[in-house]
């Protein structure tokens, strides 16, 4: 449109603007929505978040750490994850339009964000079945439901760290380098407090630090190498198909 009023007024052709995050309302209003419910959530659970970061890092050996919590917190709970789940897709997004241009000229803006976000939601969702089915199998409730309890207030506070990044990412042009290397170093973090809570719960000796090692390799590091390899074959099934 840029470009058509341009040759119109000037009577030669002009140079289309490339698409850019910071410049689409959509974006803007996404990550607005995530500070005010972030903002929101704070004022109502304030207490429970820092309990529940407490219980993870002091592992506390109780059955539930729910059962002293309402409807009300649970439902807190599940916007904080589907937060998580948004500013994740909002920080692909931004990366995959960075180094692939053609994505934000060939593909509507909302389509990509939203398939991001949908491949997000089904990842998180199979990782959550895949908990719960090895659980059953090899060990007892009580200590699967710590787990995904510990494993779900990671996701609380990663969707904390992430809303600040990708504002520098969206706003501030962050360059492809310092992106990769805090969105790796987010990444390592992460999963090295799952792997310490990981030892807390299910190993009590060196063999057992051995056999934790390979399993948390085939259920933390490989999935994420083969979400990153789906993502790569949706991008190039999007381009061909718009």
């Amino acid at each position: 449109m840029i470009s058509l009023l341009l040759t119109w007024a000037t009577g030669f052709e002009g140079i289309p603007i490339p698409y850019s995050p910071k410049l689409d309302d959509g974006v803007t209003i996404l990550l607005l929505c995530c500070f005010f419910m972030s903002a929101y959530v704070l004022s109502r659970s304030r207490k429970f978040l820092v309990q529940l970061a407490k219980d993870f890092l002091l592992n506390r050996e109780r059955t539930s750490i729910f059962a002293a919590t309402t409807a009300t917190d649970m439902r807190y709970m599940l916007l904080l994850i589907l937060q998580t789940c948004v500013l994740i897709s909002v920080c692909t997004f931004n990366y995959f339009v960075d180094v692939r241009p053609e994505l934000g000229e060939c593909i509507p803006p909302y389509v990509l964000l939203g398939a991001y976000l949908a491949v997000c939601l089904l990842y998180l969702f199979l990782k959550w079945v895949t908990y719960s089915f090895l659980g059953w199998i090899f060990f007892d409730a009580s200590r699967t439901s710590l787990w995904m309890e510990s494993y779900s207030t990671l996701l609380y506070y990663l969707g904390f760290a992430l809303f600040p990044f990708a504002l520098f990412l969206v706003y501030f042009d962050l360059s492809l380098l310092s992106t990769v290397i805090i969105g790796l170093f987010l990444a390592f973090f992460t999963k090295i407090l799952m792997f310490y809570k990981w030892i807390k719960l299910f190993c009590g000796d060196l063999y057992g630090i051995l056999l934790l090692i390979l399993y948390f390799c085939a259920l933390e590091i490989i999935p994420c190498f083969i979400m990153y390899q789906g993502v790569l074959q949706l991008n190039d099934y999007l381009i061909i198909k718009f």
